[in-house]
This record gives C-alpha cells, structure tokens and sequence, in this order.
C-alpha cells in the first residue's frame, strides 16, 4: 500500500478540502507513491518522533500539525524544521498531516472533546458555509449536558477527563452550566461565536490575558490547553487506519512532544 493510499483512507474521513485557506495539510515530505512500511501518528513531529520512527520501521509519520506551516527559503540547517526535513529525507520518511480538515469534521478534535464529555445535541460552533461536501462541517462544537453541573463540580470533571493537572478559567460568572461549546487547539477566535450560542463554558486553548475580559459576564471561558484538547485525535488516526485492516504496523509515538511544563 502506498502512501498516497493511506493519505486517502484519512481524507475519506477529513477531506483536505476543507482545510483552512491559511493551512499546510498533506503531504509536506516523501513521495506519495512510497510504498509504506509502517505508520507512526503524533500530534507534533520533533526530532524524537522521527527517531522513534526510524527505530519502529515506520516509513510514514502522521501528524496533526503540519511540519512545514511557514515559508521555507533555504535547507542549510537554518532552524529546527529545516533540520527535521533533511532527517526525515534522510531516513526515507514520507511526512503528512491531517490539521484543520480532522478539527473541521464533526467527528474530529473538537467532536471527540465533546463525546467526551457526553454533550448531547451537539451542533457545529462555526459553520463552514464554503463547504462543497455535501456534510456539515466547521470549527468547533456546542452540545448541552445530559444532567446540569454546578460549575466548580463540572471543571473537576473537565479535569478528570482529560486528565488535566490544571485549568486557567476566567471570572466564574455562571453558577451552574447547561450547555457547553469546545474547540480543540486554539479556539479564542470562536469566544463570541460560543456567546451567540448561549453556552454557559467555552473550553479551548491558548487563551490569552484579554481573552479572559472578553465576555462581558456571559459565559465562563476555560483554558484547557493547546496540547492537552488535541492529543485525542492521534487515537482517531490509529483507530481509523487499523480499522481499514492494513497489513503494516500503526503505532502512537510515546514521545511526550507537549512543549509546555506544568510546576
């Protein structure tokens, strides 16, 4: 099976079609016609994941963010990317990701927030109206609980289920919540989409300072972290490619390539 095969098998799923204008999905290393050896999926390729690769003897590595995300002029070792694109070219790996197509589905990063918190009637945050597809898709969720939580018992919760060691959460101006909205990575673009949609908590990352003054009292907004609301979808790409039955190996790498230290 070729990597373009297996590409194939993950755009069946979340069609690189409906990736944002501004995104790099896809193949950014290796030949498509490769035949592959081996699959290892991570949420961010660093230089110890492609040396976990090499090691398992996988010739594709999966990621959710691109490798290659800005304009590159020169390959003189230069920086950090530059130099995992020569050791990947190196090494013979074919380098693809699957970024805001796999957060735009509905049963992507931000739908896997909410299964995960069993949100019920869940809809789209935002919309893609440009979508050619035919399915609904867009960035972020929205969903109600199927029981209401007072706030505090439901960020216990938050933390337990993604196994969080904390939660920055802005002026707890709700007492109880009722509906929830989410999006996986950084979603303070989307806080006055999740205000117009009444929910009571908005969880996401990458908050910054103002971001926290920015809803007048309507709704609590959470930061959850980048990495620790989008690690989940590593399990979607190995589930789905082992459930295409393929006849080589899919592995999640065990480097932790969470940038971030908690003390």
């Amino acid at each position: 099976m070729t990597a373009r095969q297996v590409a194939e098998m993950v755009e069946s799923w979340a069609p690189l079609s409906i990736q944002e204008p501004w995104d790099n999905a896809g193949f950014s290393v290796g030949l498509p016609q490769t035949e592959v050896k081996g699959v290892l999926i991570c949420l961010d390729v660093t230089p110890e994941v492609i040396e976990e690769a090499v090691t398992l003897g996988a010739n594709m590595v999966i990621s959710h963010h691109p490798l290659i995300f800005h304009p590159l002029k020169q390959l003189c070792g230069q920086d950090e990317v530059a130099n995992m694109i020569a050791a990947a070219i190196k090494s013979n790996l074919v380098v693809y990701s699957s970024h805001t197509n796999a957060d735009k589905v509905s049963t992507g990063v931000s739908g896997m927030m909410a299964n995960m918190l069993n949100l019920q009637e869940v809809e789209i945050l935002s919309p893609d109206n440009e979508n050619t597809t035919g399915d609904l898709v867009g960035l972020g969720v929205v969903g109600n609980l199927p029981v209401p939580q007072e706030v505090l018992s439901f960020l216990q919760t938050v933390k337990r289920t993604f196994g969080l060691s904390c939660l920055r959460v802005g002026p707890i101006t709700v007492p109880v919540i009722h509906r929830v909205a989410v999006c996986g990575g950084a979603g303070s673009s989307l806080i006055s989409k999740a205000i117009d949609s009444s929910a009571d908590i908005f969880l996401s990352g990458d908050m910054g300072y103002h971001h926290f003054f920015s809803t007048g009292g309507k709704m609590v907004v959470a930061d959850m972290g980048h990495y620790e609301s989008e690690i989940g979808i590593t399990r979607k790409l190995a589930n789905l490619l082992k459930e295409k039955n393929v006849t080589f190996t899919v592995s999640i790498t065990k480097k932790n390539v969470n940038p971030i230290n908690y003390f």
